[in-house]
């Protein structure tokens, strides 16, 4: 059986994480209600990070509550 670590995502910029702090923003806010994926890999490409500020490239939440 294969077990998955719990991911949560971070309240202010979204990144998702397995640790207790945000790989990104270094907020400990995290929540584990988020829903959807986002990969994002050359911000400084992407109009999807463009448009929501995103400058760093990780795995983000689409949504998170």
């Amino acid at each position: 059986m294969i077990v998955l670590a719990r991911e949560y995502a971070c309240k202010k910029c979204k990144a998702l994480t397995t640790g207790k702090m945000c790989p990104v923003c270094k907020s400990t806010e995290l929540s584990k209600d988020w829903f959807g994926i986002m990969l994002i890999l050359h911000p400084e490409k992407s109009k999807v990070a463009a448009t929501l500020e995103i400058t760093v490239p990780h795995k983000y939440a689409l949504k998170v509550t």
